[in-house]
């Protein structure tokens, strides 16, 4: 004789096949808007101003990424914070992959900088970098010294006297200028600015002295002679720069990169994240984006995903000791 089946394994049934059908329409509901992107236009929040070395690519990589995926993508300037109000407001937005960031070695340093940066590595889902680069001394025709010997020499001589240039609280410049003191003897005083194209303006005017920069943002003014570079933080000399030494040539093991990339909220579906990372690499391996930026001294280099996430993560990593020993915490 057949018992009938009770209620409650029946509803516990029910249940379970409505969990499941629940998850295979969300899922479905992912494919399907990646089987459609992009829709609709595409933002890239750059945390820079524009006409820097961070803008610069970043508009590259965007008009070729539109004409890729048949939407424009519009380049946002939002400089402030270096680069938190951009992070931030990428963040805030939906995780669908309309809202990218152009990301950078700031977003890494920021989370260790800052007690409440308002965002954790974990927050962010990279797709490709764009490029490395290694910064250029950046001195003052002010400054009667033409190498870095005799610059160091100058600056001994002048203590506090010489000053040097940041671009946020406790941003890799400042972290540079403080390491160099420490190796060479040599004390000079800060002067903070909010963004990388002021900095230049007053390094050719005379108004600072010394600034640790991205060759890409300087290359143009050296070679107007409107400014020197004295040594280079890369292990060997920069094809584009082959008459400037490097700090280890001239006696110093210090070896210094920052990157560039392209990210998006964490929580962006991975078929919309292997697309944008699929056209990414492809452009970053075009010969007129390998011109741009080697040509500028930087390197043009993409990577997956996973790779970008590493170097995300060893960035903050580095900069830790650094924070600590020169009391750069911020709350």
């Amino acid at each position: 004789m057949l018992r009938p089946v009770s209620a409650k394994p029946m509803a516990a049934l029910r249940g379970v096949f409505a969990v499941l059908a629940l998850a295979v329409a969300f899922h479905a509901s992912l494919a399907c808007a990646a089987a459609v992107y992009p829709s609709r236009p595409i933002r890239l929040v750059v945390g820079f101003g524009a006409g820097g070395p961070t803008d610069i690519p970043a508009r590259f990589i965007a008009d070729k990424l539109g004409a890729a995926l048949g939407q424009s993508v519009v380049v946002e300037n939002k400089p402030a914070a270096g680069g938190i109000v951009a992070t931030r407001e990428v963040l805030a937005q939906p995780r669908d992959g309309y809202t990218l960031l152009l990301c950078t070695h700031f977003d890494a340093t920021n989370v260790a900088v800052y007690g409440d940066a308002g965002y954790t590595l974990s927050d962010i889902a990279p797709v490709s970098l764009i490029a490395k680069y290694y910064y250029g001394l950046a001195l003052s025709n002010t400054i009667p010294a033409q190498d870095f010997a005799s610059f160091v020499g100058y600056a001994k001589a002048h203590p506090g006297e010489v000053t040097y240039a940041t671009v946020g609280a406790a941003s890799a410049q400042e972290i540079m200028a403080r390491e160099l003191g420490k190796l060479t003897g040599v004390t000079m005083t800060r002067v903070p600015f909010r963004g990388g194209l002021g900095v230049v303006e007053e390094l050719i005017a005379g108004r600072v002295d010394l600034y640790p920069s991205p060759t890409l943002a300087i290359m143009q003014h050296y070679k107007a002679k409107q400014l020197k570079i004295i040594a280079t933080t890369s292990p060997e000399r920069l094809a584009s720069l082959p008459e400037v030494p490097t700090l280890k040539e001239v006696g110093f093991d210090f070896v210094r990169f920052g990157w560039l990339g392209v990210c998006a909220g964490a929580g962006t579906p991975e078929p919309i994240v292997r697309t944008l990372n699929r056209e990414i690499v492809s452009i970053v391996a075009s010969p007129a984006y390998r011109a741009l930026i080697e040509n500028a001294g930087s390197i043009a280099q993409s990577s997956t995903p996973q790779e970008l996430g590493a170097i995300m993560q060893k960035t903050m990593d580095d900069v830790v000791p650094a924070v600590k020993e020169f009391g750069l915490r911020q709350q």
